[in-house]
């Protein structure tokens, strides 16, 4: 039988893994993320500011009853929502169409901290991360994943390419928010957010997973290597205590 706190474990790793999928959002998450800004530019340049903030929180909330229609998670959309209705009160403060990207460009920054932090305390935020949803296999003289170097290499370099995403949608965009260019900045905000997601996902699997299956490789041979000896070993100790 699975040892009960075992199980409680599994559990917890299951719950966390569904809540880190519905965060995502799929394909309507990127378009709760894309549409409103899109549309804030759209109609700001056709109309006005106060016109383009309106259509922004507007096309957000009809994104989130969409997803409450549908019997979706709201979990994205309510983030999304709140997202805009920021960018919209910091545009609306500012006077300026460019003010609905600074809350944006200032959470780039943010959640580059803890992950750049993590690799230099050798603690990669993806290792952490993956290790509590899908622990490495490993056999009871083997050390925790930190300890064993490709490992770490491998979140580490994971770790890292997370950290260029934020630093390089904060890098860019806040760039052409000091040159004043908000059509640039939508494209910006649209081109460099899930696409840069997913290029930085796969890159993570691609290293993390290549790096595993080498390590279960040599612990595979290792152990066809120690089978013959340890039979032998087995076979000499009968011996010696059999019958003279």
């Amino acid at each position: 039988m699975t040892p009960p706190d075992r199980d409680g474990a599994i559990d917890l790793r299951e719950t966390f893994r569904q809540q880190l999928l519905t965060s995502i959002g799929g394909w309507t998450g990127a378009l709760i993320t894309a549409v409103p800004t899109a549309v804030f530019v759209v109609v700001n340049v056709m109309t006005t500011l106060r016109w383009g903030i309106v259509a922004a929180v507007g096309s957000a909330l009809l994104l989130s009853g969409y997803r409450l229609v549908r019997r979706q998670s709201v979990q994205q959309a309510l983030s999304g929502l709140f997202g805009v209705a920021v960018a919209a009160v910091i545009a609306a403060r500012t006077g300026q169409a460019r003010g609905y990207f600074l809350f944006g460009i200032w959470t780039s920054f943010v959640y580059a901290v803890p992950f750049a932090a993590s690799i230099v305390v050798r603690r990669p935020l993806v290792g952490l991360l993956w290790e509590f949803l899908d622990p490495t296999p490993a056999t009871a003289d083997d050390p925790p994943w930190q300890r064993r170097r490709p490992l770490l290499l491998a979140y580490t370099w994971a770790t890292l390419a997370a950290t260029c995403v934020f630093l390089a949608r904060g890098i860019v965009q806040a760039t052409l928010y000091h040159q004043n260019a908000t059509g640039w900045l939508a494209f910006a905000r649209i081109a460099m957010g899930y696409p840069l997601f997913i290029l930085a996902v796969g890159f993570s699997f691609w290293v993390v997973n290549r790096t595993r299956r080498r390590l279960a490789r040599e612990t595979e041979q290792a152990a066809e290597q120690d089978g013959p000896g340890e039979q032998a070993s087995q076979a000499g100790l009968a011996g010696q205590h059999g019958p003279a």
